[in-house]
């Protein structure tokens, strides 16, 4: 192939690539709208509901058994499809607070989000902060309303609520159309198209068979009833005189939200969303590296791992690194630097995923997320490319809020806690500490966490993957500082009241606050040593 035909197929590759999260306040449907949009995808063909009496299996993207127990995400999954002559890779978050490392982490790799709102309640505290971290990095937001087959807040209350409360622009795509109390349909203000949706005896499990017709049409008013269809009109002239203009560049510069309405729970304006999303989603774009913008355009391939999850299939005991592709094609077997230790890596049978199934791939794009096996080389963050000296940057990094030590209750046991513990850290879920530099082989280690929840899920994957049963003994000590300094200073500070000296797998100080007046007087006064909120 000539070098015009690889460029070619490079650019109209990066061109059909979309790569989004979805992100929300728990319970807003989060997963329901993942399993619908994959079954509009065609990579299901009967959506399973976590909480549905009748389901018969659990949310495609909920593969953990512990997630299926529970009806909760507590891990980051990844998903691929195609659509409309679309690559789709849709990167599904946790969303509980107790797993925001994860989500942040994964919320990096993606070009956009969707940001998901409860028609009833609006923005919810953990929707803010999830959107400050996009805002950040002016990451595209588009917004779903979900629950629309109940009754909720007035929807141009809602899109005031949201501008207000994140101070971001919004526009109105489709819009809800309501007949006697129940949500039949949307209208869709860039197409100029209804969409009346049937309802079935699926219950959502299928996809949902809709009706299409223009507005001013004598079949619309037929259809809709006059008093419907003049509501219709009211909204829309309201929404033309006192709503914002659409306006593609605001959105890519994420100033301005494309607003969708629908039902997950009864995929009522889920394609509509679905279709003009991909539309206006961005592809893949530049990101900055230690040596200035990597363009996807670029004919080197490069990338960086962003997730590492071990023992995905618990029959292989394998642990696959996520790559998310940033320029040039990846080819199976090809060899890459990693630039943080300056070896050189060969990346043999890569992966695409639909949740925990899998599916080997030849060849991968920019935007792309692939899954590598990895044998302990990689970590979090780590550039690989075919290019020497890039690394790419804002992989976030998290101090514990909440410590324990890990109290075997069988000793025969440690070696297997300590290869569950290293990999857990590994994978970013825990930070694993000790009493002294030397201890780390000692009787209680010990670990913290961003989030409470964290430690179920520790305990559980400590006694199901590698057949290790512990108990936990909770510590008061919640903010952590790593410090450097003199070796008798560094002691000095942490024998006071309130306050413990543990180190980290490197050998790091890290000294534990109990209280937080303590923690500010510390950090201001104690000058002799040096604070860090994460390891320096």
């Amino acid at each position: 192939m000539s070098e015009a035909a690889i460029q070619s197929d490079l650019t109209e590759a990066i061109r059909k690539r979309r790569t989004f999260a979805i992100i929300s306040h728990p319970d807003a449907g989060k997963t329901t709208l993942t399993e619908k949009l994959l079954l509009y995808g065609g990579a299901i063909h009967l959506a399973g509901s976590v909480k549905g009496r009748r389901a018969a299996r659990h949310a495609t993207s909920d593969w953990m058994k512990l997630e299926q127990e529970r009806g909760i995400s507590v891990t980051s999954s990844v998903m691929q499809f195609e659509y409309a002559g679309y690559h789709v890779n849709l990167l599904d978050t946790p969303g509980h607070e107790d797993f925001s490392e994860d989500t942040y982490r994964t919320l990096v790799a993606a070009d956009s989000a969707v940001m998901l709102l409860d028609n009833r309640r609006g923005v919810e505290e953990r929707t803010r902060q999830l959107f400050a971290v996009c805002k950040r990095r002016r990451t595209p937001i588009f917004t779903f309303v979900n629950k629309c087959d109940r009754v909720g807040e007035d929807p141009l209350k809602l899109i005031s609520d949201v501008e207000a409360d994140l101070g971001i622009l919004c526009h109105a795509v489709t819009w809800p159309i309501r007949r006697d109390d129940a949500f039949i349909g949307v209208y869709d203000r860039r197409q100029k198209k209804i969409h009346l949706f049937d309802r079935d005896e699926a219950h959502g499990a299928e996809r949902v068979r809709d009706h299409v017709a223009a507005l001013d049409s004598a079949e619309t008013r037929e259809l809709l009833g006059v008093a419907t269809h003049e509501t219709l009109l009211h909204d829309l002239e309201l929404l033309d005189a006192a709503g914002h203009p659409f306006d593609e560049q605001q959105i890519r510069e994420g100033e301005l939200s494309p607003v969708f309405f629908g039902s997950a729970l009864t995929n009522f304006g889920v394609e509509p969303f679905l279709a003009e999303f991909l539309e206006l989603a961005p592809a893949p774009l530049a990101r900055e590296s230690s040596v200035g913008p990597i363009d996807p355009y670029d004919d080197k391939f490069s990338g960086f791992v962003f997730k590492i999850q071990a023992n995905m299939d618990p029959k292989h005991r394998d642990r696959i690194a996520f790559v998310r592709v940033c320029s040039g094609k990846f080819e199976a077997g090809m060899d890459v630097k990693q630039t943080r230790t300056g070896k050189t890596l060969r990346l043999s049978a890569p992966q695409q995923f639909l949740a925990r199934e899998r599916t080997a791939i030849d060849e991968a794009y920019p935007g792309d997320v692939i899954g590598v096996m990895d044998r302990g080389n990689l970590r979090i963050g780590d550039t690989l490319s075919e290019r020497e000296g890039v690394e790419f940057q804002g992989i976030p990094r998290f101090a514990p809020e909440h410590f324990t030590r890990v109290v075997l209750i069988d000793p025969m046991k440690r070696k297997q806690l300590d290869a569950g513990l290293r990999q857990l850290t590994e994978e970013g879920a825990a930070q694993v500490f000790f009493t002294s530099p030397s201890d780390v082989a000692g009787p209680t280690p010990i670990v913290g966490a961003v989030g409470q929840l964290q430690f179920d899920v520790m305990l559980h994957r400590l006694e199901h993957e590698y057949g290790v049963r512990c108990r936990l003994e909770r510590m008061a000590g919640k903010s952590p500082r790593w410090v450097t300094g003199p070796k008798d200073e560094i002691e000095r500070v942490a024998r006071s009241p309130g306050r413990s000296l543990i180190y980290d797998v490197k050998g790091n100080p890290v000294v534990l606050f109990t209280d937080a007046w303590d923690l500010r007087w510390a950090t201001e006064k104690e000058k002799s040593v040096q604070w860090h909120e994460v390891a320096p």
